[in-house]
């Protein structure tokens, strides 16, 4: 299965409390997707210009609907990996935000993505 069909789903998240996923359906995990109302071209341009103005950022893998970012923390060197999946029928971008070690983040994926929300709203 290729990214770009419309069935491509993220990876869960595990049971460990440092992720959160558009597609997770338990309470610890799930989060609000992001809609769009541009093209899928202009609202990717526009999420990738709102990460692009976040500190240690690093965009690893992209395609036409898919984005794969690479977030290390400041102190500990921590990385996390945060995905993006446009599904153009919906106008819906799904994501994932995971710690790639440890067990639990202090909410730090969560605090993330509602910041990436709060930078592209309007801009979708």
């Amino acid at each position: 299965m290729t990214r770009n069909e419309p069935s491509k789903q993220l990876p869960p998240c595990p049971s460990s409390p440092n992720c959160v996923s558009t597609q997770a359906q338990d309470e610890g995990h799930s989060i609000a997707p992001f809609r769009y109302r541009k093209s899928r071209a202009e609202a990717k341009e526009a999420l990738k210009e709102a990460l692009r103005s976040m500190s240690r950022m690093k965009l690893v893998e992209e395609d036409e609907t898919y984005l794969h970012y690479e977030s290390t923390s400041l102190l500990f060197r921590f990385v996390d990996d945060i995905e993006f999946l446009f599904d153009d029928e919906a106008k819906t971008i799904h994501f994932r935000s995971a710690s790639r070690t440890g067990y639990g983040d202090l909410g730090v994926n969560r605090k993330r993505m509602e910041q990436v929300r709060a930078l592209a709203e309007g801009k979708l």
